[in-house]
């Protein structure tokens, strides 16, 4: 999830309001608090001569752990990590696997103190929190929690998620980290990626529940094909992030879920232009009416504008025919990569088309 936009820092910080700092090539992706310089983050450990395929070998018994990550990098520890540190989104998706983290980083709680729903199942309350927004990641707290394991998403290889460039290499040196690559890939293969490092952790990866929870997935991808094929003339969908400057339409193509909608029938707008680095185009609001779309998603993430918003304060926004025929929905641009997780997304998109319809265009 990457952008170089122009747009406000505090979008990427978790800020209700923004600021004139331009977006780096991450920022806009990030949540609330989420990003913009992510850190680079090289090989904590090991080489890349493992045999077979070397992306999971794992010993849960007590003997060496490897685990190749997705900067091509074989992690090597002398035993199964056990006190690992993650980004929130990393550690909501191993909390579905049965795998607790000691401490997180990102944004875990909400300005009222309740938990961010990035955050999943963690309960924020007892876990130990390293830093809210980026950069915020407390190094001396880190280094007092005597982590085995960092685990964090990739969008941009090898810089790891949320991990502050300034500080990346003391963090390095305190623990070997693990990065998975969540975009410009499918979405199946994300979760098998997490799937595979649970599994490397201990984690009983074909237990009654995750299997239940794949069906669901299952179920509701199959819902969606349907709900997004039921007519020769498919409704055209737009995803968009929005601040008071300007509206960004994303690349299909260079977002995981939206990828995976899109190889399921959804006939997502693909910008016919993007901006440097990928991922949008950025239009003002004058612009707003550049693509048709008879749905428009909305990035609902804390610290973008909303349509509430966008109704009050662009003009533009109100004579766009979604907008009119009132088939707005939000995009949940930072659902955690499980099956749990992006079940009942798949399935809340597929309801909202079936209850639209196309607009006159």
């Amino acid at each position: 999830m990457n952008s170089p936009l122009s747009a406000s820092r505090s979008l990427s910080a978790g800020h209700s309001t923004f600021t004139d700092r331009a977006l780096s090539r991450r920022t806009l992706l990030t949540s609330v608090g989420a990003l913009g310089l992510g850190g680079l983050l090289t090989a904590c450990a090991g080489s890349d001569d493992e045999p077979a395929d070397g992306r999971a070998g794992a010993s849960t018994s007590g003997g060496p752990w490897t685990f190749k990550d997705d900067r091509g990098t074989t992690v090597r520890t002398d035993a199964t990590p056990k006190r690992i540190v993650a980004f929130v989104g990393a550690a909501a998706v191993l909390h579905d696997f049965g795998i607790e983290c000691v401490g997180v980083f990102g944004p875990t709680k909400l300005e009222n103190g309740q938990p961010d729903p990035r955050a999943g199942g963690i309960d924020v309350n007892k876990v130990t929190i390293l830093g809210n927004t980026y950069p915020q990641f407390n190094v001396e707290r880190y280094a007092a929690l005597r982590p085995d394991l960092l685990v964090a998403q990739m969008t941009d290889p090898p810089a790891l998620w949320y991990v502050p460039e300034e500080s990346a290499k003391k963090i390095e040196s305190l623990a070997p980290s693990v990065g998975i690559l969540t975009t410009k890939s499918s979405l199946t293969e994300v979760i098998d990626r997490f799937t595979q490092l649970a599994a490397s952790l201990g984690a009983d990866v074909k237990s009654a529940k995750l299997a239940t929870d794949r069906t669901i997935f299952e179920t509701a991808s199959a819902h969606l094909r349907r709900a997004a094929t039921r007519s020769s003339d498919r409704l055209k969908v737009m995803a968009i992030s929005a601040t008071p400057d300007l509206m960004f339409v994303a690349n299909p193509d260079d977002f995981t879920d939206l990828r995976y909608y899109k190889s399921l029938g959804v006939d997502l707008v693909t910008p016919a232009k993007l901006s440097e680095g990928g991922f949008w185009h950025q239009l003002s609001w004058e612009n707003a009416d550049t693509y048709d779309a008879d749905v428009i998603l909305v990035d609902n993430r804390p610290g973008t504008l909303q349509p509430a918003d966008l109704a009050k304060a662009e003009p533009t926004w109100a004579r766009l025919p979604a907008v009119r025929a009132k088939q707005i929905f939000p995009w949940v641009n930072e659902e955690r990569f499980s099956h749990a997780g992006y079940g009942p997304r798949i399935d809340s998109l597929a309801a909202a088309l079936e209850k639209s319809k196309k607009t006159a265009t």
